[in-house]
């Protein structure tokens, strides 16, 4: 018997990767790709203002070719995009991307730009705020970003071991990306205030020119809530044409109350706490926000409702 017509597999189209520039050449291209010995400079051109995006761990898994980070969420805002592309797991601690960055400064690149916003998550937070004083003017906007791996300044940070093993975390310069701050002009941290690693590493961002956004239960993973909320282009925005997050991002972000991640985390650190009155009310209004919603979806919802209320009367004997 012959086997029936199976469905067509959708692959993503190929990228179409800009063409291989110097520096000179790249500094007045509308696209580009710089290849360099540790990082690359992948440059879409499109609108007066500028968004620097930086790799994070996660991206690197995806191989060669890759778009800048976010390029599919930043690109339909109309935005010029430069990615800055490491090609290790190394927190940008490496003399390829800061020198291919300064380069195109003095080549007046930067110049062409009503506004360049550099951003990243975790490791592409770091180097977002690590880089900005090299580009004049430049605002940051940092997802969950550490403040330094060194194990001297920062004791408390024990996350990601292999990756810091094999990345240089003595001498500077760019060791320690609270010594840049003071040169920034303006930077929004968003990290999860209940992440005590992230918290400590905002501590130290902490300055007058720094606006710290707190986003309690979104875990280390904060740019995940942040994308499924869809208040990503809120907060580029605010940069571009404002000093920082406001009422707007504020009032869309209350659509993290139907985001799985959140949830989870919610609830966990309800259960944790021995909250269990918590658990059951904080379950049921999210499975009222999830009516309609497939069955498997809520699953991990009525699993935590269930053990709540078996805990409850465990304790009422």
């Amino acid at each position: 018997m012959s086997a029936g017509p199976t469905e067509p597999v959708e692959t993503e189209p190929p990228l179409d990767i800009p063409p291989e520039m110097g520096l000179d050449a790249a500094a007045q291209a509308g696209r580009f790709l710089i290849k360099g010995d540790h990082a690359n400079l992948w440059f879409e051109g499109q609108g007066d203002a500028l968004v620097v995006s930086f790799d994070n761990l996660a991206t690197i898994d995806e191989g060669w070719p890759r778009g800048p980070w976010a390029w599919k969420r930043l690109q339909p805002m109309g935005h010029s995009v430069l990615g800055v592309q490491s090609h290790a797991k190394d927190w940008f601690r490496q003399p390829t991307a800061p020198a291919l960055l300064r380069g195109l400064e003095e080549r007046g690149f930067f110049r062409r730009f009503r506004r360049v916003v550099l951003t990243g998550a975790s490791m592409g937070g770091f180097g977002a705020l690590n880089f900005a004083p090299l580009i004049p003017e430049a605002q940051v906007l940092a997802f969950s970003p550490q403040s330094t791996m060194n194990k001297v300044i920062a004791p408390y940070e024990q996350r990601f071991p292999f990756a810091v093993k094999r990345s240089n975390w003595e001498g500077m310069p760019f060791l320690d990306a609270a010594a840049a701050v003071p040169y920034v002009r303006r930077a929004v941290v968003v990290y999860d205030p209940m992440v005590p690693e992230d918290r400590a590493h905002a501590a130290r961002l902490a300055g007058p020119n720094v606006q710290q956004v707190r986003v309690p239960f979104c875990t280390h993973e904060a740019i995940r809530v942040i994308l499924k909320t869809g208040t990503f282009p809120t907060l580029i925005n605010a940069l571009i044409d404002g000093d920082g997050a406001g009422l707007d991002f504020w009032r869309a972000f209350r659509a993290r109350r139907g985001v799985t991640k959140w949830q989870r985390a919610v609830l966990a650190a309800a259960a944790n706490r021995g909250r269990q009155g918590l658990v059951i009310r904080a379950s049921d209004a999210m499975l009222r926000l999830g009516e309609g919603l497939p069955e498997e979806e809520t699953l991990f919802i009525r699993r935590a409702r269930r053990a709540a209320v078996n805990a409850l009367k465990a304790a009422a004997g």
